[in-house]
């Protein structure tokens, strides 16, 4: 898990944690894990990448806008933030910042499912794409913020702003849901889902 200040905690059971030691100040957003590397990421464009969750290393991410999130699918990692930025990278040192289409929107989330990648943002934002390079901005049918995204058992799952809940089955058709709140809902997960699915491991600090 990620947060404040460069914090970076590990856990062998999710009982006894252990804090590691970041290298940063910066606060971290968003983290994930893929191919045998953990990626991290963060304000001004922060990327770190460890092996083992233990040691890690600073990357140069080529943008300096906060990055929100970060999954692995597909055998990329890619990376969301600020204005609309995706950068994507096959091994989580060398980043390629690609054209999201939604450059006046901030993008909060992602996720990889049933061979999908899909984000969300500002003002009901959606954005999928296949390989991670190529975007398609989709209709949400909503203007309220959306701040994470997860996929499980075929289906694609986004909350928001004023407890807002979206559900998908293809990250195309979007279907708005009665959350019975009104609280901003932050974050959201699926269990018992396959190793596809098992790459967006997100945590942030509010």
């Amino acid at each position: 898990t990620v947060g404040e200040s460069g914090t970076i905690l590990t856990s062998p059971d999710g009982i006894t944690w252990t804090e590691r030691t970041s290298g940063t100040p910066k606060e971290l957003y968003g983290v994930t894990s893929g191919n045998g590397l953990f990626v991290t990421v963060g304000f001004f464009g922060t990327i770190l990448t460890s092996p083992d969750g233990i040691t890690w290393t600073e990357r140069t991410s080529v943008i300096f806008r906060n990055l929100s999130g970060v999954t692995y699918g597909n055998g990329l990692f890619v990376t969301v933030g600020w204005n609309g930025t995706i950068l994507t990278s096959s091994d989580g040192i060398s980043w390629t910042q690609r054209t999201s289409g939604s450059q006046q929107f901030h993008l909060n989330g992602l996720t990889y499912g049933n061979g999908l990648f899909v984000t969300v943002g500002e003002s009901g934002t959606i954005l999928t794409s296949p390989d991670g390079i190529t975007w398609t901005q989709r209709t949400s049918g909503t203007p309220k913020e959306l701040y994470r995204v997860t996929s499980g058992n075929g289906l694609f799952v986004t909350v928001g702003f004023f407890g807002t809940i979206l559900t998908s089955p293809d990250g195309i058709t979007w279907t708005e849901r009665t959350s019975g709140t009104w609280v901003y809902l932050r974050g959201v997960t699926s269990g018992n889902r396959s190793e596809e699915h098992t790459s967006e491991l997100q945590s942030r600090a509010y």
